[in-house]
């Protein structure tokens, strides 16, 4: 069990669009008492270091500033967000390669440190850099937590809600898979406003169409979102506070997460999207729910196409 300090403390691996508004979110929220920020671009971490501390008369008291990966020894979490960003036409599994060899140096440096606490992974393809950082780190699975379809869900529920006129907060939906094209709703668990939607559609002919096509926007979002700006990072970063308050806090709260799977599911040796509670130990225990017959079928589909994506590395 890791030990539970006074101070609070995370290194940042990665400043770019998505590491630096995480940064900008851990500030705004007043998460952590310090954060580290380590980029091979030692002048931008010292720019968005100063940037985020001139911040501190608005916010709590906090201590910024960029480091080295000796920095991270006694860090409670190291979030990574480093490596090559997904462009206009690429899907996130064709980044494995780039970044496979960017994550072998990074978690290299990262343990020679010392570091004994919880990775957050963030980088695509989540799920298969957080296996890698699993392996290339030697921690127990459950200290190393990618963040899975835990925005995909959030993008669920707030399509859900507007389609409803319910506040997100207020649906209850997952999704879970692959962050990526194989992704899957989980219908059979989703409720709006604490009804369940087969109640909500009943008699509704067209609405199993429609709900469809809102899944699509869902799976799609990061492909237009990319074509309209460049990248996304808004969305992920909050998704990434949400997890460091779950562990900092203890929570045990449920979040759809990328976790080792050894069983659960019908799924051997692989990293993937599924509800799990999170609190200060990292993943206390993922929930196993129970699937309709094509909503298994579907996992089990996009646990081989990862399978086979990661077979050339593992």
């Amino acid at each position: 069990m890791i030990q539970l300090r006074s101070t609070t403390k995370v290194a940042l691996i990665g400043t770019g669009f998505v590491g630096s508004s995480y940064a900008f979110s851990l500030l705004n929220q007043g998460v952590v008492n310090e954060l580290v920020l380590i980029d091979v671009n030692k002048e931008k971490a010292q720019g968005e270091a100063s940037d985020l501390n001139h911040g501190l008369p608005f916010s709590s008291a906090m201590k910024i500033w960029a480091g080295t990966y000796q920095d991270c020894h006694d860090a409670d979490i190291v979030v990574i967000t480093a490596g090559a960003n997904q462009a206009p036409g690429e899907t996130r599994l064709d980044l494995i390669d780039k970044n496979i060899k960017i994550f072998k140096s990074i978690v290299g440096e990262v343990m020679a440190s010392g570091f004994d606490g919880i990775f957050l992974v963030a980088t695509n393809p989540v799920d298969i850099l957080s296996y890698a950082t699993w392996k290339f780190s030697g921690l127990p699975s459950e200290r190393v937590i990618g963040s899975g379809t835990i925005l995909d869900t959030a993008r669920f529920r707030y399509l859900l809600g507007q389609y409803f006129s319910i506040d997100p907060r207020n649906v209850h939906a997952y999704i879970i898979g692959e962050h990526g094209d194989t992704e899957l709703p989980v219908w059979s668990h989703t409720s709006i406003g604490s009804r369940p939607i087969q109640k909500c559609i009943k008699n509704k002919p067209e609405m199993p169409q429609e709900l469809d096509r809102l899944f699509i926007n869902v799976r799609d979002a990061a492909y237009q979102i990319i074509n309209r700006k460049g990248a996304t990072y808004y969305g992920i970063a909050m998704g990434l506070v949400r997890l460091t308050k779950a562990i900092l806090g203890d929570e045990n709260s449920v979040l759809t997460v990328s976790t080792l799977l050894n069983g659960y599911y019908g799924l051997q040796d692989i990293y993937i999207g599924v509800p799990a509670i999170i609190n200060r130990n990292g993943i206390r225990e993922i929930v196993e729910l129970e699937l309709a017959e094509d909503e298994a079928a579907k996992l089990q589909h996009s646990a081989n196409v990862l399978k086979q994506a990661m077979q050339p590395y593992f």
